[in-house]
């Protein structure tokens, strides 16, 4: 992802809740929300940002976007994604949780075929500690530094990064790639730009059960990443069976055998993959340093 600065930043959904809320929480902290979008508040303005009826509209008014974040009701994402899409907007992240899976599918077909990243559904979005934020992290809880946070789930992130915070060790970045049935980006692709990232000098991955994202994400580590990786995975006190209610994951696992998805599964696969695993957030920082250490 292009994730600058000085990036045009656009606010699909936009009302005068969230714009004191988010939108201000962006803005303090530098982030270059250039414009909102929600029909039939065209013409007004929320905290300073200009609201337009259509993204073309937004578009024609302010210049080009960087990335937009989304924040409609969920059976009007695809809509709004697709409203983007269209206006060559190429990052896409949305907050909105609870997105029809078939509308997904859709949405990413349209992707792929124009090279647009979606981040989420259900996601916080992204921080780049010092300099960017966009969606909904809580920024007092990050500083800058060399740790990538990778993660299926919202607050487990936040939780993460504090711990992380308090022991002195900054983020390179945090994302969340959303915890809906069908995400927009996976662990691999985060992985690899992670691997590919000057400032991450190890990355801490955060995985729950329900699915196969990270057992394919072990194997990727064994055979790909060179830097060092930490992994947390939530829910290993879950009834056998269980399944968090905002990871649709039943559809991952069929065919695949009757373990896989299970937190066993993903501990055996990251045990084999060598990667360190901390029993509890709170052991991640030591890990990391360990790592640090190493490297």
């Amino acid at each position: 992802m292009n994730l600058q600065p000085d990036s045009k930043i656009l606010f699909q959904g936009i009302t005068a809740e969230l714009s004191a809320t988010h939108g201000v929480q962006m803005k303090v902290y530098g982030t270059k929300v250039v414009a909102g979008v929600n029909p039939g508040l065209g013409g007004q303005t929320f905290d300073d940002i200009p609201v337009f009826d259509l993204v073309e509209q937004a578009l024609a008014e302010v210049g080009s976007i960087d990335t937009t974040l989304i924040f409609v009701p969920a059976y009007q994402a695809l809509d709004a994604a697709l409203e983007a899409i269209s206006a060559g907007i190429k990052q896409i992240i949305i907050v909105s949780s609870g997105m029809p899976p078939l509308d997904m599918v859709h949405l990413l077909r349209k992707a792929e075929a124009t090279e647009t990243i979606i981040v989420g559904p259900n996601s916080p979005g992204i921080i780049v500690p010092g300099k960017l934020l966009l969606g909904t992290h809580r920024s007092e809880f990050y500083i800058p530094g060399a740790v990538g946070i990778v993660s299926r789930s919202s607050t487990l992130t936040y939780e993460i990064a504090l711990e992380l915070t308090k022991a002195g060790l900054g983020q390179s970045m945090a994302v969340s790639i959303g915890g809906d049935a069908i995400a927009g980006s996976s662990f691999l692709q985060w992985l690899q730009m992670f691997d590919a990232d000057d400032a991450t000098e190890v990355i801490v991955l955060v995985g729950e059960l329900g699915g196969n994202s990270e057992e394919a994400a072990a194997h990727y580590i064994a055979e790909t990443i060179n830097k060092p990786v930490i992994a947390y995975i939530a829910g290993r006190q879950a009834p056998a069976g269980r399944h968090w209610g905002h990871t649709g994951t039943l559809a991952a696992v069929v065919g695949r055998g009757v373990n896989v998805g299970t937190v066993q599964s993903k501990l055996a696969a990251l045990k084999s993959a060598k990667i360190p695993i901390a029993e509890k957030p709170s052991q991640i920082p030591d890990l990391v340093k360990k790592a640090l250490k190493k490297t």
